[in-house]
């Protein structure tokens, strides 16, 4: 590769991994063609990005950017494939998923993860990175949150009011 074409290579892994709000390093060199395919498939479904990047180019690129990614630096070795995505647990659910439907299966493994500024290393991770709650789910309970008292007070007041229709409807039918 020359080195122009390796500069070029570079600025375009750093300008994808600036488009994400995290990124997963995942060894999937031993997956066969059946399960790589159907793997990309799975991540284009679930709006994930899957990207087969070289250590060297990666290294340089997440240099590039602004921010301390040196943490990752030990997880570049061997094979390494790129997950992108806006959601920070979808990749590691996806992974998740994938190995729970083959048992046997030890592809593709976690090397690290870099979530809303943290860095997760290790497939022993994969559990807690899929506990991790998307920006939409957080602002969800909030609201979820804030609802509640307000339904608490419209929910007293309504059935106050039929407890006080209830005893004048009473009071007036003993009058008569």
């Amino acid at each position: 590769m020359k080195k122009e074409d390796k500069i070029i290579a570079i600025q375009n892994i750093a300008e994808t991994i600036g488009q994400y709000g995290c990124f997963y390093l995942v060894e999937t060199a031993g997956l066969n063609a059946e399960k790589t395919s159907a793997l990309r498939r799975a991540c284009n479904k679930d709006d994930i990005k899957l990207m087969v990047v070289k250590n060297t180019l990666l290294h340089k690129a997440l240099e590039s950017l602004e921010g301390d990614y040196s943490e990752l630096y030990d997880a570049l070795h061997g094979s390494t494939s790129l997950m992108l995505s806006n959601t920070g647990n979808a990749p590691a659910k996806l992974i998740k998923e994938i190995l729970k439907a083959d048992k046997e299966a030890k592809l593709p493994a976690l090397k690290a993860a870099y979530v809303e500024g943290t860095v997760y290393m290790g497939a022993d991770q994969l559990d807690t990175l899929c506990q991790i709650k998307s920006k939409n789910e957080l602002i969800a309970d909030v609201i979820a949150l804030l609802q509640s008292p307000a339904k608490n007070v419209v929910s007293g007041l309504q059935s106050g009011a039929n407890k006080l229709h209830g005893i004048l409807e009473t009071l007036s039918k003993k009058e008569d």
